[in-house]
């Protein structure tokens, strides 16, 4: 299904750009599921696992990590959390809006880079590899 006729089935405001807790990937099935079954995508510092969902009525969950192994605090793993869901909440829109092929149901957004990068370049790599997704 087109991202536009997705938008009007549901009636959201694609400019709206929000991210509810209705869009984030926190079932524990669904999750290993798309770690099992679901295909990837790698573009330098993220790799995007995906799903596609036979009834998938609603915009896509998404599922962020950042790995304890590289980021030892806390701190600065939720940082990068947090620039990663801004980058996707401002870009989410304007991508699958314009998307013409069917948009996945689960994306699972995993950080590999070794360094904490910038919250620009989190933007600019994330809009390529979503672009490259959609």
């Amino acid at each position: 299904m087109v991202a536009r006729q997705l938008f009007a089935r549901l009636n959201v405001n694609p400019l709206n750009q929000t991210f509810p807790k209705a869009e984030r990937l926190a079932s524990k099935k669904i999750i290993k599921e798309l770690f099992d079954k679901g295909s990837s995508l790698y573009l330098y510092p993220f790799r995007l696992l995906y799903f596609f969902a036979d009834d998938s009525v609603h915009l896509p969950q998404v599922l962020f990590t950042v790995p304890k192994r590289h980021f030892k605090k806390a701190v600065v793993r939720n940082r990068i959390k947090r620039r990663l869901r801004e980058a996707y909440r401002l870009q989410k829109s304007s991508l699958f809006l314009h998307s013409e092929k069917k948009i996945p149901a689960y994306i699972g957004i995993l950080y590999i880079a070794k360094e904490e990068n910038s919250f620009e370049m989190i933007e600019k790599k994330l809009i390529l590899a979503l672009k490259r997704l959609s």
